[in-house]
C-alpha cells in the first residue's frame, strides 16, 4: 500500500485584485476527451470539465477536482472532529477511487482583456498570461447540440486545426479552456484528428440564492486550512465568478522557478511553503490509496500535448 505525505497549509488573506467579481450565470458541462499518446489511441484521457459563465467573465475547471475535494473535505472535518483537542493529529485521507485530474484553472475576463490561470505547489498561484487569439473563420454550417441551434467555425490554434460549435442564442464571448472571440458560447470543439475534444454534457443557469452549505463546529477549523490549495465548493459552485483570494500573484518565470525547486528538494520545498504561509506547528496527513501503480512501458505516456509547435 503505498502512503504519501502531506502537510497543512494555513490559507493567506490577499486584497481584493484588480477584476472585479461578476455574476455567475450559466454552468456548462463538458467531458474532456484527450489522446495523450498516439501510440495508444484506444486509451484516451476522460475528465468531467466545469465552466462558470457570466457576463464578463468565466473560470473553467476541473468537475472531477470539485468533487474529489468535496469528498476529502468531509473525511478531513470527520477526522478533526473526532480528534478535536489533541496535540498530535493524524489524518488518514482515503483516495481510493480518486483518478488524476487537471489542477489548472483558467480565468477570462472579457471587458479587461485579461487571461489568468491557478495553478498550485502546495499554495496556489496566479499567474497573468496572455489572451490566445483565434483567427475564427466563420461558415455557414448549423447543427443542434442539446437542443440548441449552433454554428460552425474553423481556426489553426498552437498546431493544431479546429472545429468549433457555438451558439449564437447563448451570447457569451467564451468557452471551454481558452476558446474565445466568437458570437456565442462554446458548446462544442475538437481537432481535426479527435486527438483532443471538449464535448457539452449539459448545462444549467446559475440560482439568484446559491445553496449554502451546512456548518458544523469544526468548519471554522476547516476554513482555515487547505490541503495541497484545495478550493471551496462555493468557488465555482457559487454565484459569482472571481479570482482567488487565497492564491498569490507571480509570473510564469517565477512559478517555473518555484517547479524547480520543488523537483531539486521536495521535502525543503514544502517547509519554505508551510514558513511562508505562517503555519505554526505540524500536522501530519497520510492519504491511503489501495490500487497498485505500475511502471510500464506499455503505458500512455505524455507525447501529445493539447499545444503543439506550429507547423
Amino acid at each position: 500500500m503505498k502512503k504519501i505525505y502531506f502537510l497543512f497549509i494555513v490559507l493567506i488573506s490577499f486584497n481584493a485584485l484588480a477584476q472585479k467579481a461578476d455574476k455567475a450565470e450559466l454552468r456548462v458541462y463538458y467531458n474532456f476527451i484527450h489522446v495523450i499518446d498516439t501510440n495508444f489511441k484506444d486509451k484516451p484521457r476522460t475528465e468531467n470539465m466545469l465552466l462558470v459563465v457570466g457576463k464578463n467573465a468565466s473560470v473553467y475547471t476541473s468537475f472531477d477536482q470539485i468533487n474529489r475535494d468535496i469528498a476529502m473535505k468531509k473525511q478531513l472535518e470527520a477526522q478533526l472532529k473526532e480528534q478535536s483537542g489533541s496535540n498530535n493529529m493524524k489524518i488518514n485521507l482515503t483516495s481510493t477511487g480518486f483518478k488524476q485530474v487537471t489542477r489548472v484553472d483558467h480565468y477570462y475576463f472579457i471587458n479587461e482583456n485579461k487571461f489568468f490561470i491557478k495553478d498550485r505547489l502546495i499554495n496556489n498561484y496566479l499567474i497573468e498570461q496572455p489572451v490566445s487569439s483565434f483567427n475564427w473563420k466563420l461558415t455557414n454550417d448549423t447543427t443542434t447540440i442539446a437542443g440548441i441551434v449552433c454554428q460552425k467555425a474553423t481556426a489553426n490554434f498552437k498546431g493544431r486545426n479546429w472545429i468549433v460549435w457555438f451558439a449564437p442564442d447563448l451570447p457569451f464571448n467564451t468557452g471551454p479552456w481558452k476558446f474565445n472571440g466568437l458570437p456565442g458560447l462554446v458548446l462544442q470543439a475538437y481537432d481535426d484528428k479527435k486527438e483532443v475534444q471538449f464535448l457539452l454534457t449539459s448545462l444549467e443557469k446559475v440560482e439568484t440564492q446559491p445553496q449554502q452549505e451546512a456548518k458544523s463546529e469544526t468548519t471554522e477549523i476547516i476554513s482555515k486550512v487547505t490541503i495541497l490549495g484545495m478550493g471551496s465548493k462555493t468557488d465555482y459552485l457559487g454565484a459569482e465568478i472571481k479570482l482567488p483570494e487565497d492564491a498569490i500573484k507571480t509570473n510564469q518565470k517565477e512559478f517555473d522557478k518555484l517547479k524547480k525547486a520543488q523537483q531539486d528538494d521536495p521535502e525543503g520545498f514544502m517547509k519554505t511553503q508551510m514558513a511562508g504561509s505562517g503555519m505554526g506547528g505540524e500536522i501530519k496527513m497520510v492519504t491511503k490509496s489501495d490500487s497498485k501503480t505500475t511502471i510500464s512501458s506499455k503505458n500512455p505516456v505524455l507525447n501529445n500535448p493539447i499545444e503543439l509547435k506550429d507547423k
